[in-house]
């Protein structure tokens, strides 16, 4: 069982003590005190408490408990490819860590976005999707043995725009939309990011995206023809395009019509699974897996929204003692007021408002669609996630310490950025029915 008292050796989040004394030195928000935990009348058990939140809805809460600690997290110890040994530690965004049973024993499987050699960033192109496995939470993790599908390529590459050469009538593995192509602005473009593992009965799937610099931009579904490290094909609703309907988004170099849903997440219950699209949408698969119903106008969560709402990413919908969780990204941005205060808040951008933090929000229902509840505080600097379960129930969120803007961009902490981290969590219980991450004094809830 892993545990946050493990004898590997653990990095931790905060970059040594001038980290630490730089986040105690941040704002605070309103309810500095945290309530006492409460007792479930039916079990007798304690519960951590919910803490009050910050006013009005749409204010950040910054407090330290909240941010993944040495004493709550750790980095992940990825087997290194040969890109990351002068590193000495994977360089990944978009951190997503997953644990399944299959034939009666636990296999965790890591997977997120990376770059290539001599890029500082996943763009204008990167080279596809890298999958790490292990038998628990705390290792060995070892690269996916991809070395029997393609002895010549990079140990646990299992899908990438460079495999378009394995596409056979009737079997496409790289769509003409998701391969490389050249401009006179960028050079090589085409780049994928945010992928997630699945397996859904009994077959692995991935579903990824192809980022701001392809020829179109969105999310789409890969399904293993063996195992985990594949071989991957497409399945047959991307064969002309992501899923969904296009729009006018993201940069300005995206051409017009390009541009549709971004950061795809699938979650299953039972024999069912639905696409979950940035950063309102869903839509049930068909039976066979190989596409989406309906396949355009597709139904909305019912949300509560901030006002005004502000860009949310990586849309992720987590199901826990009956209850879903709907997490989102959204980036905590500072501000002065009226009265000459700090403010943080998940804000628009606008005149004086600056990134600080990429945090995780999240809220509740009692149903998939919804109604959700007003969101909350997560996790400080833990966007762009996934909840996950070990197995032995304990719950965990990843993270990765986006170096895009704010706080992880500073250069004093770029070096302990973009890392695939994973962060203990707690569960408030059935009357509250709130997840955080573990705070400092928190209680081991599952």
């Amino acid at each position: 069982m892993p545990t946050n008292d493990s004898a590997l050796n653990r990095r931790s989040l905060l970059a040594g003590a001038a980290g630490l004394g730089a986040a105690a030195a941040l704002p605070t928000t309103a309810a500095q005190a945290a309530p006492a935990a409460s007792v479930n009348e039916a079990s007798g058990r304690r519960y951590p408490p919910n803490w009050p939140d910050p006013e009005p809805y749409g204010v950040a809460d910054t407090r330290l408990d909240l941010w993944p600690r040495e004493d709550n997290s750790f980095v992940l110890p990825l087997e290194l490819r040969p890109r990351d040994k002068e590193r000495g530690v994977v360089w990944m965004r978009d951190t997503y860590v997953n644990c399944f049973v299959v034939d009666g024993r636990p296999v965790y499987v890591a997977t997120g976005t990376t770059r290539v050699p001599g890029l500082d960033a996943a763009g204008p192109w990167n080279d596809g999707l890298f999958v790490w496995v292990s038998p628990s939470l705390d290792g060995p993790w070892r690269l996916a043995d991809t070395t029997r599908i393609r002895p010549d390529a990079e140990k646990g590459k299992v899908w990438s725009p460079e495999f378009a050469g394995e596409n056979r009538p009737g079997r496409t593995v790289v769509a003409p939309w998701q391969e490389y192509w050249h401009d006179d602005r960028f050079g090589k473009r085409g780049n994928v990011w945010a992928p997630e593992v699945h397996y859904f009965r009994g077959r692995w799937y991935i579903v990824a995206c192809m980022g701001d610099h392809s020829r179109k931009v969105g999310s789409f579904m890969l399904v293993s023809e063996g195992g985990v490290e594949g071989p991957y094909r497409l399945i047959e609703g991307n064969l002309e395009k992501p899923f969904g309907d296009s729009f006018i988004g993201g940069p300005a170099f995206i051409e017009p019509g390009a541009y549709h849903h971004i950061d795809g997440s699938l979650y299953s219950e039972g024999d069912d699974a639905w696409l979950v699209l940035h950063n309102n949408l869903y839509a049930r698969f068909r039976d066979d897996m190989e596409d989406i119903v309906p396949t355009s106008g597709l139904p909305e969560f019912r949300q509560t929204p901030y006002d005004p709402e502000p860009y949310l990413e990586g849309a992720y919908v987590f199901k826990h003692r009956g209850s879903y969780y709907l997490l989102h990204a959204a980036w905590d941005r500072t501000s002065v007021d009226v009265y000459g205060s700090t403010r943080n808040a998940y804000d628009t951008p606008g005149t004086g408002r600056v990134q600080y933090q990429y945090d995780a929000i999240v809220a509740v229902s009692d149903r998939f669609e919804g109604p959700y509840s007003e969101r909350w505080t997560l996790g400080v600097g833990a966007g762009h996630n996934n909840i996950f379960k070990d197995h032995s129930g304990n719950l965990w969120a990843t993270f990765f310490r986006n170096p895009a803007a704010g706080y992880w961009k500073d250069p004093e902490r770029t070096a302990d950025a973009a890392v695939p981290g994973v962060v203990r969590l707690e569960w408030t219980g059935p009357e509250h029915d709130r997840l955080y991450v573990r705070r400092r004094d928190g209680i081991a809830c599952l």
